[in-house]
């Protein structure tokens, strides 16, 4: 009886026992995963500390930059304005307000630059009639998210006045150097024409002589004209008017005056027009003239069956004209000295012709090249800034040309 009494006591004493034992290895192993528990918290609380500390440096770094990137662009000489993707100019430094005369925040940048700026025969720089004829130069750069640009506006206004100033100090400096080479040019058909007018004063010197030595006395005088004619344009050397004249037009016009002279020495004149609608500005006469220039130079160098050709085309907002002919052609000492004032091979030459196609060229913004070998014929190449671009890239239009060729090979 007393041994199943205590069996029951026994079993449930085992079961707390059990229980305890349970309950005590549960206890230890919450206490370790509060204490891994405490030190992961742990080391995550250093690491966003670490990570707070370094976003706090770089918020300071930032904020640092901002505030020197802020006085930089407040202390800009050049004018900087951010156009947001609509054309309106969301920021603009003051210097930009000073070059244009105008606050230009919230304006429309297209609508602006068409009633304030006037296009100039060098690329990329405008004139503002209403300050006084003020000069800018703009450039534009796209960004590259948002649809957005940045406009940077530079008063170039005495830098082009001295530009100038020196283009006419050089033309004076050339003017001296020319002097003692005019006397000895004027001389020598002045002295002919003389000789000839003396001779007119014999009585008795028959019809037909008299008839030649008048013939050889106007010669003389012509050539006398024409020397002091092209020394008059090598010494201007300026581009005389702005109009805007048509590629196609300028081609023509100069073809006309050159054809007949090809036809007359029985040589092959050939004109390609590929400039499709591209427009120059300055002075048509000039212009002109320089292409005729250049292709009575390559007329002397051809002869009866030889050929010469004219063609035009476009690239990247530069005209290119050339004229090629396939004739002796010259050597690398001849070309060094080709545009230099009375340097001729050519008997009747005044030496001054091509010099003043390379002035007319510089005085329009361009220039003229040469390529030439003995034997080889020759390649000059007139290069003009094309006018119709709208500043500052207000627009996208391509360049109307069916072909884009460049002015270094055709």
């Amino acid at each position: 009886m007393d041994s199943q009494t205590e069996n029951p006591q026994q079993l449930e004493a085992g079961r707390l026992a059990e229980a305890f034992r349970l309950f005590s290895q549960a206890s230890e192993d919450l206490a370790g995963a509060y204490t891994s528990l405490q030190e992961q918290v742990a080391g995550l609380t250093a690491e966003l500390a670490l990570a707070n500390g370094r976003l706090k440096r770089e918020y300071e770094e930032k904020t640092a930059l901002n505030e020197r990137l802020a006085l930089l662009l407040d202390t800009l000489p050049a004018g900087v304005a951010v156009v947001g993707a609509d054309g309106r100019v969301e920021q603009a430094n003051p210097a930009a307000a000073a070059i244009l005369g105008a606050d230009i925040e919230g304006r429309d940048w297209t609508e602006f630059a068409a009633a304030n700026l006037a296009q100039t025969a060098t690329p990329g720089e405008w004139e503002m009639p209403r300050l006084g004829g003020r000069r800018v130069s703009i450039t534009d750069t796209r960004l590259a998210s948002g649809g957005g640009r940045i406009v940077l506006i530079h008063d170039v206004t005495e830098a082009h006045r001295m530009k100038t100033q020196a283009a006419r100090n050089e033309r004076l400096a050339a003017m001296g150097e020319m002097a003692a080479g005019l006397a000895h040019q004027l001389r020598t058909p002045l002295a002919a024409a003389l000789l000839y007018a003396g001779a007119l004063e014999n009585p008795r010197l028959p019809e037909a002589e008299r008839t030649r030595c008048g013939t050889r006395v106007v010669e003389r005088l012509q050539h006398l004209e024409r020397l002091i004619r092209d020394m008059l344009s090598f010494a201007r050397g300026e581009a005389s008017g702005g109009e805007s004249i048509a590629v196609s037009a300028l081609l023509a016009e100069a073809a006309q005056v050159f054809e007949p002279l090809a036809r007359r020495r029985e040589v092959a004149f050939v004109v390609a027009d590929e400039s499709r609608g591209a427009v120059v500005s300055g002075s048509r006469k000039t212009l002109a003239g320089a292409l005729v220039n250049l292709m009575e130079n390559a007329l002397d160098a051809s002869v009866p069956g030889g050929r010469i050709e004219l063609d035009a085309s476009g690239e990247n907002g530069m005209v290119c004209i050339r004229v090629r002919d396939n004739g002796r052609g010259m050597d690398a000492a001849t070309q060094a000295r080709l545009f230099e004032p009375f340097f001729t091979t050519r008997a009747e030459g005044t030496g001054l012709g091509l010099a003043i196609a390379r002035g007319v060229a510089r005085a329009h913004g361009g220039g003229i090249e040469v390529d030439s070998a003995p034997g080889n014929g020759a390649l000059f190449r007139l290069t003009l800034p094309a006018v119709g671009a709208n500043p500052a890239g207000v627009t996208d239009q391509p360049q109307p040309m069916e072909r884009r060729a460049t002015c270094l090979s055709h």
